[in-house]
């Protein structure tokens, strides 16, 4: 669901311009791929107007992993798990709460600042031990197995932090009047 908002903000939105750097948008999970989205998925995007039918599930693995300048989760189980993948990936994996958190505490990425010294700065004081555990701070909840209003509500919460997150990665930018 984030991944599609995210694609939309950035890229592919009929009001959006490209985005202001080269962004490609990955979706992966724990689980082993190759899946359709949970009808209760596609129901609640479609009433955001997305049109997740087709999408397939992917296995997060250490190549996507390697490739990755951004790594944001659900989680903090998934953080965890990327980071046992590719250690390396630590300081530039985030659950997408705890981003949006850092990123409103250190400040958005300053224009001219790369991403990578953005990401440093918001990793500044991390410890790997802040990953243990489950916390309503970090974890965005997971409705899997929850009625049909889980659903509607992780999609609006999830669009919500993908606003943060791009407004904190392009702080100081109209993303929506930037040349398309």
């Amino acid at each position: 669901m984030a991944a599609a908002q995210f694609r939309r903000l950035l890229v592919e939105g009929p009001d959006a311009p490209d985005a202001p750097e080269d962004v490609s948008v990955a979706s992966a999970g724990l689980l082993p791929g190759g899946y359709a989205s949970p009808p209760e998925v596609i129901t609640a995007m479609a009433e955001l107007g997305f049109d997740l039918s087709g999408h397939c599930s992917a296995q997060i693995s250490p190549e996507l992993v390697a490739a990755s300048d951004l790594i944001l989760c659900m989680g903090r189980r998934h953080a965890r798990e990327v980071v046992i993948l590719d250690h390396r990936a630590w300081g530039r994996t985030f659950t997408l709460k705890e981003l949006v958190r850092r990123g409103d505490h250190r400040g958005g990425r300053a224009p001219g600042e790369t991403l990578a010294a953005w990401l440093h700065r918001l990793h500044r004081g991390r410890e790997r031990t802040d990953l243990v555990g489950r916390s309503a701070e970090d974890d965005v909840a997971d409705p899997i197995g929850g009625p049909p209003d889980a659903f509607r509500s992780t999609a609006r919460e999830l669009g919500a932090l993908v606003e943060r997150v791009a407004a904190l990665l392009w702080a100081r930018r109209d993303i929506r009047s930037l040349p398309g």
